[in-house]
């Protein structure tokens, strides 16, 4: 499945896409958009931006493959975890992207 998630508080929070969803859904249709999905589903309490905490997100390339984008500032011992709540059974590859569209207050 894809979908986005954020690494909060040490805790990761992961929104596998539902296409029946009626918000946080990218122009493409086919995930989640991190910016839109945030107002959604942003802890209680939490004041910060939708960018503030390490994020990345689960796709499939063109063979079928899971992949795994993310800011190098999510540690590795995350990925067993995120392919639990994804249900990756295959051995994601695992891109770790230090563009604009990952960065986090770690970066600032």
């Amino acid at each position: 499945m894809s979908g986005v998630f954020w690494i909060v508080e040490d805790e990761l929070k992961a929104f596998v896409f539902d296409e029946d969803a009626e918000y946080g859904v990218a122009r493409s249709g086919k995930t989640f958009n991190h910016r839109l999905l945030w107002e959604h589903v942003r802890p209680p309490k939490c004041s910060r931006d939708f960018d503030y905490y390490p994020r990345g997100r689960v796709q499939f390339n063109g063979k079928g493959r899971p992949v795994i984008y993310m800011s190098p500032h999510i540690d590795e011992t995350y990925i067993a975890q995120i392919m639990e709540a994804f249900g990756l059974s295959e051995e994601p590859v695992i891109k770790y992207d230090g563009s604009d569209h990952y960065k986090c207050y770690l970066d600032r």
